[in-house]
């Protein structure tokens, strides 16, 4: 007979988690990129390797996609509603080694959205040397919780959307952004 473990309770928490949404203030200047996150390599991120272990540049990343969401007004409160953002996919570009308490600068490149999909950009670089790090490219898509399928944002936080994808309209596409993995040959 085997055992079957208790349900998981909600054990993985974001740095904001528990932090209500900011207050959008549609006069203020939208950064291009956003830098949302600052954080230092910590001691649970580094593996045996000596260095930042790759599954670890991920949950950053999604740390700040986290502020990203706080900031268009997705948190708990919105989710409680029915709806949030779901990642559907995912490319990491690892460029250069991060160690124990390295601090590092995030930025965020609203790369393209539509009605229901949000094409967003991270860089991570290390925050006294400039060095790009880590790259991060990600579809994020919109959903009913209930429903269990994809649906389009509300016009709220459809208009928030578009003020920040108009303010990064002038970034210049990341050589990394859209790429595939493959092997080349010849």
């Amino acid at each position: 007979m085997t055992e079957h473990a208790p349900p998981a309770s909600h054990g993985l928490k974001t740095p904001l988690e528990g932090t209500p949404a900011a207050v959008w203030d549609d006069s203020a200047p939208i950064a291009a990129p956003l830098r949302l996150i600052s954080p230092r390599v910590a001691p649970e991120w580094v593996d045996y390797n000596g260095h930042m272990s790759e599954s670890c540049y991920l949950l950053v990343f999604g740390d700040q996609s986290d502020a990203f969401f706080r900031l268009i007004g997705i948190d708990e409160a919105y989710r409680a509603g029915g709806h949030s953002l779901f990642t559907v996919q995912t490319m990491i570009f690892n460029l250069a080694e991060a160690h124990l308490d390295d601090p590092l600068a995030l930025s965020l490149h609203l790369l393209d959205s539509d009605d229901k999909r949000l094409h967003i950009f991270h860089a991570m670089h290390h925050a006294e040397t400039g060095a790009l790090l880590a790259t991060g490219e990600q579809m994020l898509v919109h959903v009913d919780m209930a429903a269990e399928r994809s649906c389009p944002m509300p016009p709220e936080l459809a208009r928030k959307v578009a003020a920040i994808r108009t303010a990064h309209a002038h970034l210049p596409v990341p050589p990394q952004a859209g790429r595939s993995i493959a092997i080349r040959r010849g």
